[in-house]
């Protein structure tokens, strides 16, 4: 299913990324060493409630998963990239977190995820991990324009991590977003230029590159969610929510801190 979202509908969009953007922000500041995955599932609980939103992962169930989820947001630490289900564990000095975030606040999902390195360490992989990520998704989201195809951007986003020394796996990436929170059209984190589906005022799309140091192979945890690096190496996950507009992109999910 593709959804093309009325300027109506556009407008809840911009409300529902706010506050993503809004509670990841909150999040990574509250993330330090001693915080439990726990604590940070708990607080992101409290503030989509708060909100009168509703969480997309809690009753989610695809045929991927051993669901449903049961939780409110993915937590992800170091090997681990996607999907990562909270769990009693307490975050250290160096650890590299990613917190992936989708949210329903009137009737309209908005999805992002960010990555962190938590504590006083700087490990030179996981900044560098983290770094390309960001920019694979600056360089996807400015090839998101009318008439583009879903292959500019995956070619964009692959581009930057493949010339960063990364491998690319192509089984996760982007995607629609609208009434649901995974929707056609399939976003790849690289592809060929001028392939697929051709963007369209209206539509949202999740662009989301992320990677892994060493390889491109995922293994999955015996908690049925969990996708890790098949070599145990670190990973990144950077994602925004994406309006196309009639002359290119507004990106939905930044803090409201940055957009003054």
């Amino acid at each position: 299913m593709i959804e093309i979202l009325s300027p109506t509908e556009l407008l809840r969009a911009r409300d529902t990324g706010a506050l993503v953007a809004d509670i990841l922000d909150a999040l990574r500041e509250r993330a330090t060493v001693g915080t439990n995955l726990l604590e940070i599932d708990e607080w992101a609980r409290e503030m989509i409630v708060e909100a009168g939103a509703q969480s997309c992962y809690v009753d989610y169930a695809p045929s991927f998963g051993r669901g449903p989820f049961g939780h409110y947001i993915c937590t992800s630490v170091n090997d681990a990239v996607l999907h990562g289900l909270p769990h009693d564990y307490t975050l250290a000095d160096g650890d590299l977190l990613s917190l992936d975030l989708a949210v329903s606040l009137a009737g309209v999902v908005a999805d992002s995820a960010v990555s962190l390195v938590v504590g006083e360490s700087r490990p030179e992989q996981s900044l560098a991990l983290i770094d390309a990520t960001q920019r694979a998704l600056s360089a996807g989201i400015a090839a998101v324009r009318p008439g583009a195809a879903v292959g500019d951007v995956a070619h964009a986003i692959g581009t930057v991590l493949r010339e960063a020394g990364y491998r690319v796996n192509t089984e996760f990436g982007g995607h629609g977003v609208g009434s649901t929170m995974h929707q056609d059209p399939h976003i790849a984190n690289d592809g060929r230029p001028g392939r697929g589906y051709r963007l369209r005022p209206g539509l949202l799309i999740a662009v989301e590159p992320w990677v892994m140091a060493d390889t491109d192979e995922l293994v999955t945890d015996a908690d049925g969610w969990t996708l890790r690096s098949a070599t145990g190496c670190r990973t990144a996950h950077s994602e925004h929510t994406v309006a196309v507009t009639d002359d290119g992109a507004e990106i939905l999910t930044l803090p409201r801190r940055l957009r003054r």
